[in-house]
């Protein structure tokens, strides 16, 4: 099957997927790229440079290089000006769909400085808006602190990856900032007394930030308890998940910036090639979805206010 019919398949099933959203009253954030080879991330677009005779290092060619960056453009346009085939609404005129995300977790291989991601978040801020003024804009950011902050690199996990969080949400494209949340793959050397306190650190720090720098709503946007990991049990999630919401549910209930949580990953039975440990499947996991449900609700309540 050629590449343009692979993706004209997946764009109607994108058309589903947001029909069927807007029929149950779910609001949908929207990727526009992966970080990471799954599902093509930007490596795909690199891979396609290079076929087309244009050179390119690394995959931090994606973030400069100007034929990638317009390839990348070109997907933008093409899916904000989409008309769903079974709404017959244009994707950037669609309530259902929430905000988009700029990609999904961006890192660099070889610039910590911060330079080229900030440079490529504000290339791509303006241009997307230039489009779609509906909608709300994230970065997709894991929540690592940049040379804005310096003292605020304390917080990260030992390590930079080439994000700023306080300088890619100060853009004023941007309208609202993500945090993830994996310390058992951050610092999985320790224990889980420090595995706990980082996440404590790691998710009031960003909150403070948020408030009192940005001054734009936080979510925390990935978070999630693995079952490959050891000692791992439902009761354990079920802690973790009621931590994190407690923390959530304070914040706005009092105003603050942290207006909600998504959890990694929800999956329905018979996905079993996407299992990674960390998926949640509710007729599987009774307690937690209770938990989810009633976060759910309470965070409705304060909306309804």
């Amino acid at each position: 099957m050629r590449l343009q019919e692979l993706v004209l398949r997946a764009l109607m099933g994108l058309d589903f997927v947001i029909s069927e959203a807007g029929k149950y009253g779910v609001r949908l954030i929207l990727s526009l790229v992966n970080n990471w080879k799954d599902f093509g991330g930007k490596n795909q677009y690199v891979q396609w440079a290079r076929e087309r005779g244009h050179y390119a290092s690394n995959e931090d060619d994606f973030f400069t290089n100007p034929f990638i960056k317009q390839y990348y453009k070109d997907h933008i346009k093409a899916v904000l000006t989409r008309k769903n085939t079974i709404t017959g609404v244009v994707y950037k005129d669609d309530p259902t769909i929430f905000a988009w995300e700029l990609m999904n977790e961006p890192r660099s291989q070889h610039d910590n400085s911060g330079n080229i991601i900030q440079s490529w978040v504000e290339e791509m801020a303006v241009y997307f808006k230039t489009i779609d003024k509906n909608h709300l804009l994230e970065v997709g950011l894991e929540g690592f602190y940049g040379e804005t902050m310096p003292e605020r690199k304390l917080v990260n996990p030992g390590y930079q990856v080439g994000t700023d969080f306080i300088s890619n949400n100060l853009i004023p494209q941007i309208d609202f900032a993500t945090i993830h949340l994996y310390p058992e793959q951050w610092i999985s050397n320790s224990d889980e007394a420090a595995q706990s306190a980082f996440v404590d650190k790691w998710v009031q720090s960003h909150i403070e930030d948020s408030n009192n720098v940005l001054q734009k709503p936080i979510i925390i946007s990935e978070f999630g308890k693995s079952s490959k990991s050891e000692g791992y049990s439902g009761e354990k999630r079920d802690r973790y998940f009621e931590k994190l919401y407690n923390v959530i549910y304070k914040s706005a209930s009092s105003g603050g910036a942290c207006r909600g949580g998504l959890f990694w990953q929800l999956l329905a039975q018979g996905l079993d090639g996407l299992r990674d440990g960390y998926e949640v499947i509710f007729v599987e996991s009774p307690s937690t979805t209770h938990l989810i449900a009633q976060q759910s609700h309470k965070l409705s309540t304060i909306a309804l206010k």
